[in-house]
């Protein structure tokens, strides 16, 4: 056993050898650097720290360089790191409509108070290979226009002017909001624990099931109420000051999706929402987010849930990336105890078969 451990050792020593060989590449290309990644890979960049539920770009941009760009391992050391950080406390609730909007898009209004800002999108690119790129082309510099400041009200605000929507997520005065990070979950959950995990949710596995709710799955057919991504403070109540501190700036992208609800005996007619917030520049997983936030919330107003979005267990304890990537790649790691086992029970199974067959032949060449 001990030269077989020592043997497994030196196998792995290697493999980590072999890793950061290849992971360095052809030594003839410069290193990649830290802040190259978080200037050019921006979107990958705030993908990991969204889903790592770490806003740090850095660490960030140094997880995606460490996994060689596998994302989600790249989450997976971000979340490592993640639990060694002391807790201080929990800021404020951040205020997004006093965001500082550096884009912003409704699908419902075509003229909003503040206007629309496309802002960086891909929505109106043509998605063709830019040849440009690989030769390194300098890049035209945009028109400068100041992020906009000051209250910009929100799609939802105008529809509640009319009592036309839902309220904005009120909730008992005596909740406390619940912590994924540091209480194992227990279904039924509320929506502020659900809400974190959707936001720390792989963003494929929300785009495709936000994405089956539109074909039929789950009878959601929302509009964008609004889409927008900006910059906004956080602010940290410290009990010996009367005042809150301010912390600085985060830039994070908000998405509400707005659907129509026909009414029940006690609730009007009215739209209701589907809530998305992400660290970052990440308008994909906000929106995916938002639509199975209200897929999910379909007990809530009575509707029958009949589709895989619809079930909280489902979604919850199979959008986490990291669990879901132990669970899958430990099947990898040596099971040779339990195959060797089963491989026992399949051979005496398949000689009582044989030996049953055999019976059976006998007795009918026997007739």
């Amino acid at each position: 056993m001990y030269v077989a451990v020592k043997g497994g050792d030196a196998a792995i020593s290697n493999a980590h050898r072999l890793l950061a060989d290849r992971r360095r590449g052809d030594r003839s290309v410069p290193a990649l650097h830290i802040d190259q990644i978080v200037e050019q890979l921006a979107l990958g960049v705030d993908r990991v720290m969204a889903e790592g539920s770490l806003y740090d770009r850095e660490l960030a941009a140094l997880a995606i360089a460490q996994s060689r760009g596998d994302l989600i391992e790249a989450v997976f050391l971000v979340r490592a790191y993640r639990t060694t950080l002391p807790r201080f406390g929990y800021t404020n609730p951040i205020d997004t409509g006093a965001m500082l909007v550096e884009r912003r898009v409704s699908a419902t209004y075509k003229d909003l108070p503040g206007g629309q800002l496309l802002g960086p999108t891909f929505d109106y690119t043509h998605r063709l290979l830019d040849p440009g790129i690989a030769a390194g082309s300098p890049v035209d510099e945009p028109e400068q226009r100041e992020a906009e400041e000051g209250r910009m009200p929100r799609v939802s605000e105008i529809l509640a002017h009319e009592g036309l929507i839902e309220g904005d997520g009120d909730m008992p005065q005596d909740h406390v909001t619940g912590d994924l990070t540091r209480e194992p979950l227990d279904f039924p959950i509320e929506r502020d624990l659900r809400l974190q995990a959707l936001a720390r949710g792989d963003e494929g596995f929300l785009l495709a099931l936000g994405y089956s709710t539109q074909r039929g799955y789950g009878r959601n057919h929302p509009f964008v109420g609004e889409v927008r991504i900006g910059e906004v403070e956080l602010e940290l109540d410290v009990p010996e000051l009367p005042f809150a501190v301010p912390l600085g700036r985060i830039r994070v992208t908000e998405c509400q999706m707005v659907t129509q609800f026909k009414g029940s005996a006690k609730v009007p007619p009215q739209f209701t929402r589907g809530y998305g917030l992400v660290f970052g520049q990440s308008e994909r997983k906000a929106m995916s987010m938002s639509l199975c936030d209200r897929a999910l919330r379909a007990r809530e107003f009575g509707e029958d849930v009949v589709a895989p979005a619809q079930d909280e267990e489902f979604v919850i304890s199979h959008s986490d990336n990291v669990q879901a990537t132990g669970f899958v790649e430990h099947l990898k790691l040596p099971h040779y105890v339990d195959f060797q086992a089963e491989l026992d029970l399949i051979r005496r199974m398949r000689a009582e078969h044989d030996a049953r067959e055999n019976r059976f032949e006998r007795q009918e060449a026997a007739e």
